[in-house]
């Protein structure tokens, strides 16, 4: 998908939301466990029930590992499904890899071509060498940690380098790489106070932004520093929707969570 057919959906939908199908088979509903395949049963209903209040879907890819060769086949099941029933929604791999040159060519093709996500969640500790191979997929994003949401992102990521924070750095970097255009950041919406000076470095990127609801952040407080002329953002949400419910009425309940984000969303949009 490119970078203004996802700006097509947002305005469209009038709608930026991401749901992050993060599936934990200890939280979904029970008499899921009885199928044959729990993940993606569970997932195939939020799908249903949420694929027109959102632009783009997120599974954690760790939620899938876990489960070892089952739970990479309702991974598989579950982008497939997304891609053939609603080609127009942005995917998400949040696999957070990164890695030496070869090694990274084979996490992006394992992501970006076999199994055909939109993009990739990348760290980029490494530097440039680890994620030019992500970038090199036509029509693929590749999205890399920036600032992120948790409260060991102050162990490293605010530290001063030279007399300047260490992610405003990697910004900084990362502009100059091979088809850096290809880039958006993930920026969490605990962090809001930081967006302005995020801004300053990379005007036009897509931010994802996790954080919202269940962590605490604030969507008006993120679009007002973060949005841009095309939004701009990707606000992710997964507990606050996908566990709204653990009764036979959970995807009906994500609905209603989901909604009450994308309504808010709307009205932010229609006040530009």
């Amino acid at each position: 998908m490119t970078t203004p057919q996802l700006i097509e959906q947002i305005r469209l939908k009038k709608s930026f939301l991401c749901i992050g199908l993060d599936v934990d088979l200890t939280k979904i509903p029970s008499h899921l466990l009885e199928t044959e395949d729990p993940i993606f049963e569970f997932n195939k209903a939020i799908i249903d029930a949420t694929h027109d209040l959102c632009v783009s879907y997120k599974p954690n890819t760790a939620f899938y590992e876990a489960y070892g060769l089952k739970g990479w086949q309702s991974l598989e099941k579950t982008i497939n499904y997304i891609n053939e029933k609603h080609p127009e929604i942005f995917t998400i791999a949040d696999a957070k890899r990164g890695d030496i040159g070869n090694t990274s060519t084979m996490y992006a093709k394992a992501f970006l071509e076999d199994l055909n996500f939109d993009s990739v969640t990348v760290a980029p500790y490494m530097g440039k060498d680890s994620v030019e191979p992500f970038l090199a997929f036509e029509n693929k994003h590749t999205i890399m940690l920036a600032l992120t949401s948790n409260e060991g992102a102050f162990d490293f990521q605010t530290l001063e380098v030279n007399g300047k924070e260490l992610y405003k750095v990697v910004l900084e970097t990362s502009k100059n790489w091979k088809n850096s255009e290809n880039l958006m950041y993930v920026v969490g919406a605990t962090k809001a106070e930081y967006f302005t000076e995020i801004r300053k470095i990379v005007p036009n990127s897509f931010l994802l932004v996790p954080g919202v609801g269940a962590q605490g952040g604030s969507l008006s407080e993120v679009c007002k520093y973060g949005k841009n002329e095309n939004v701009g953002l990707l606000i992710n949400s997964s507990r606050g929707i996908i566990y709204a419910s653990n009764g036979t009425d959970f995807a009906e309940k994500a609905r209603e969570e989901a909604l009450k984000l994308q309504t808010e969303m709307e009205e932010i949009l229609s006040n530009k």
